[in-house]
């Protein structure tokens, strides 16, 4: 006798689900963008946080993977033999982890500080390895990164005497690109002229950079278009989310992963209630484009989450000639899909209408030791 099918509709609430057919529609997607285009693709695991789905972005060709913390990087270690670890080595304990990854791992670091360096250092040498250096520049984000081309040629140089270094090229990171696909010209513009200028000092100063590493997801599809750039790390890519939806960095049929939730609530008219609320979707709002709210149905796309506490989501329906009734289900695409996939422990991949499989977030957490 067979066993019954999974489908949605027997999984408990909330919980994550991803279309099968569009995560691997994107993924195609963009590696075929990364080969057409010569550019390496190291894709940022922050947003899906699993080996399973690492390994399908590996097969199809991506260079190495993309992390933010130590144990991401260690994680990702047990599939990849390429790790970039995109966030300042800063304390011992985070260089000492990231120097700790196993040796067949080439490990590379982003950074933008003496400290970091120094601290960086002195990890790889007592690990007796050799890590590699992206020295980060700020090109309109204002977050991280240098903002002078002396002050990052200066860290390239030290990096270069750091015995247990060594200098491997430059990093930036657009995320302040939020607009319109179609109305980021003259930020990229701007970018690619500072980017170009800073290129041209390296190769000046005989340190022209092997790798240039940049990109993003809302600037995905505009990345060849910026001088010199060798490798991108975009992460969202692999779901999408309503935020990349806004923007036209995806088109709705892109967004793969939806939280399932139950509507639990009727009693107020004009609204209905699903039990998914902060502790599901996250609180963060749509960035970058017009709307409110903190997420939007998948089937109805006019109905939003309008707001929330740690277990309710309240759906306006003010919009909609749809009456939900209790017990009925729906999926939300969120906002910001990475930080609803760090507030889950597992994820159930869709075929179809079936749940054909299920993978855990393997990456969530910080990893750190109890005493």
């Amino acid at each position: 006798m067979s066993a019954p099918s999974v489908t949605p509709a027997t999984l408990d609430t909330p919980a994550l689900l991803v279309d099968l057919d569009r995560m691997e529609r994107n993924l195609d997607r963009t590696a075929a963008y990364a080969a057409t285009h010569g550019l390496a693709l190291r894709p940022h695991v922050k947003t899906h946080k699993s080996p399973v789905v690492a390994q399908a972005q590996l097969s199809r060709g991506a260079r190495g993977l993309t992390c933010a913390t130590p144990y991401e990087a260690e994680v990702m270690a047990g599939v990849c033999d390429d790790v970039l670890v995109a966030y300042p080595p800063v304390g011992p304990q985070r260089a000492q982890r990231i120097a700790a990854l196993p040796p067949r791992v080439r490990v590379t670091v982003a950074l933008d500080s003496v400290a970091a360096i120094e601290e960086m250092a002195r990890a790889a040498r007592a690990a007796k390895r050799v890590v590699g250096v992206y020295v980060e520049l700020d090109l309109g984000m204002h977050r991280v990164g240098v903002p002078g081309v002396d002050d990052a040629l200066a860290l390239a140089k030290r990096v270069g005497v750091e015995p247990g270094l060594e200098f491997s090229g430059l990093a930036f990171y657009p995320g302040h690109v939020r607009e319109s696909v179609d109305e980021q010209d003259a930020k990229l513009s701007a970018l690619g002229a500072s980017l170009e200028r800073a290129l041209a000092r390296f190769t000046e100063a005989g340190l022209p950079p092997r790798v240039v590493s940049g990109g993003s997801t809302p600037t995905l599809w505009r990345t060849h278009e910026l001088p010199g750039v060798t490798e991108l790390r975009p992460g969202t890519y692999v779901y999408n989310d309503r935020t990349t939806a806004s923007i036209g960095a995806c088109a709705w049929d892109d967004c793969a992963l939806t939280v399932l939730a139950t509507v639990v609530s009727t009693a107020v008219p004009g609204q209905a209630v699903i039990d998914a609320g902060t502790k599901s979707l996250g609180r963060e709002p749509v960035r970058g484009a017009d709307g409110e709210g903190f997420g939007q149905l998948l089937e109805h796309p006019e109905v939003t989450v309008a707001r929330m506490s740690e277990e309710h989501g309240v759906l306006d329906l003010a919009a909609s000639d749809w009456r939900p009734a209790v017990g009925d289900r729906v999926r939300v695409i969120p906002n910001h899909v990475c930080i609803v996939v760090h507030l889950n422990d597992l994820v159930y991949g869709l075929r179809g209408d079936a749940v054909a499989t299920s993978w855990p977030v393997a990456a969530r957490g910080r990893g750190q030791a109890a005493i």
